[in-house]
C-alpha cells in the first residue's frame, strides 16, 4: 500500500516527538510519504495531488478539523468517487477533532494510529456523506467557490463566535473551551439581530422559513464537544443521511439561557426544542439567504461574510478508514 501522510506542524495536541513516533509506526506497515504543510491551503493541494496521482491508496490527515477539511476538499476537487479515490484516515491533532471523534476514532493520536493500522489489517472502513456549500445563482455570492464540509457549517450568530475565536487565536490565545465561552458572551452582547433574525431558509416544494437569527447545518452528531462531553444540536444528523438544519428565531437573554441548558444536557435522543427552535432532518438541497451580510463558517473555519449560501447533502461521498 502507498500512503500520503499530511502533517500539520501546528497541531495543538501533538509534539514533534509524537509525530515522529506516528510516522515510524505507519511507515512500518506501508510505503509512506510524509509531508508537512507550509501554508494555508497546502493540505488541500496535497489532497488534490493524491487524488490525481492514481497510485496512492490512502491519505492520512494528522491535524485538527481544519486540516481534515482541506484534505477532503483536495481529494474531492473533481467530485466524489468513493471507489476510485484514495481512502481517508484521520489522526486527531486539534483541540476538538469533531469529525474524527464522530467516526469513533480515539481522540489520542497514538491510540488513533493503532486503530487505523488495525482497521487496515481488517479491511475495515465505511463510506460517509458530506455537505457541499456553494454560491447561490443570481446573488452577489454566486461566484463563491464550492467547498465541502465534513461535520458542520454555520451562518449567523454561531459563525460569528467562530470568527471571534479565530481572531483571538491569531493574537496568540490558546483554543480553550473558556475562550469559546467568552466569545459566545461577547457575540451575544454585540449581536444586533438577536431579536429579529435576518436569515430565510428556502427548500424545493416547501414554504420559506423566515427570520432566523442563527442556522447550523449538521452532517453528523454530536455537533461538537466540550472536553469529553458531546453536544448534540441535531441528534438525528448522520454520515449516512443528507444534512440536518438547526435554527433559532430568537436570542433573548432568557432564550439563550434556556437553549444553552438544553445543549449542555443534550443526548443522542434529545437536542434543541421549543417555540423558537427549528429542526429539519435529512435535507438534500436548500438555501440560506440573509437580508444583510452575516458570518459564515465551515468545519470551524471562518470564511467571512455572506448573504446567501446553497447547500447540498451528498450521500456516499468519501471512503474512510475506521
Amino acid at each position: 500500500m502507498r500512503a500520503l501522510l499530511v502533517v500539520n506542524p501546528a497541531a495543538t495536541t501533538t509534539s514533534a516527538r509524537t509525530r515522529d513516533v506516528l510516522i515510524h509506526a505507519l511507515a512500518s506497515e506501508m510505503k509512506l510519504e510524509a509531508v508537512t504543510t507550509r501554508y494555508r491551503g497546502h493540505a488541500r493541494d496535497l489532497g488534490r495531488q493524491a487524488a490525481e496521482a492514481k497510485d496512492i491508496d490512502l491519505v492520512v490527515a494528522l491535524g485538527g478539523d481544519g486540516t481534515v477539511n482541506e484534505v477532503v476538499n483536495g481529494l474531492l476537487h473533481h467530485g466524489p468517487d468513493p471507489e476510485g479515490l484514495p481512502r481517508l484516515a484521520v489522526v486527531p491533532g486539534g483541540s476538538t477533532n469533531v469529525f474524527a471523534r464522530a467516526l469513533g476514532v480515539p481522540n489520542d493520536a497514538v491510540e488513533a494510529t493503532g486503530a487505523i493500522l488495525d482497521a487496515l489489517r481488517e479491511r475495515s472502513g465505511r463510506t460517509v456523506g458530506l455537505g457541499l456549500a456553494a454560491g447561490t445563482p443570481g446573488t452577489e455570492d454566486e461566484s463563491a467557490p464550492d467547498r465541502w464540509f465534513t461535520f458542520c457549517a454555520g451562518f449567523g450568530f454561531a459563525a460569528g463566535v467562530v470568527g471571534r475565536v479565530e481572531q483571538q487565536r491569531e493574537r496568540g490565545k490558546k483554543s480553550t473551551h473558556a475562550l469559546y465561552v467568552r466569545q459566545v458572551v461577547r457575540q451575544f452582547l454585540e449581536e444586533p439581530h438577536r431579536r429579529q433574525g435576518m436569515i430565510t431558509l428556502e427548500r424545493p416544494g416547501q414554504n420559506p422559513v423566515r427570520d432566523l437569527v442563527l442556522s447550523i447545518v449538521c452532517n453528523t452528531a454530536p455537533w461538537t464537544y466540550l472536553g469529553n462531553h458531546p453536544v448534540y444540536g441535531s441528534p438525528g444528523a448522520s454520515f449516512d443521511t443528507a444534512l440536518d438544519v438547526l435554527g433559532l428565531s430568537r436570542l433573548s437573554t432568557s432564550a439563550v439561557a434556556r437553549y444553552a441548558t438544553q445543549l449542555l444536557t443534550s443526548t443522542p435522543d434529545k437536542g434543541l426544542h421549543g417555540r423558537h427552535a427549528l429542526a429539519l432532518h435529512d435535507l438534500t438541497e436548500f438555501t440560506l439567504h440573509s437580508k444583510v451580510p452575516l458570518p459564515f463558517q465551515m468545519d470551524g473555519d471562518h470564511l467571512g461574510l455572506r448573504t446567501s449560501v446553497t447547500f447540498t447533502g451528498v450521500r456516499r461521498a468519501l471512503r474512510v478508514i475506521v
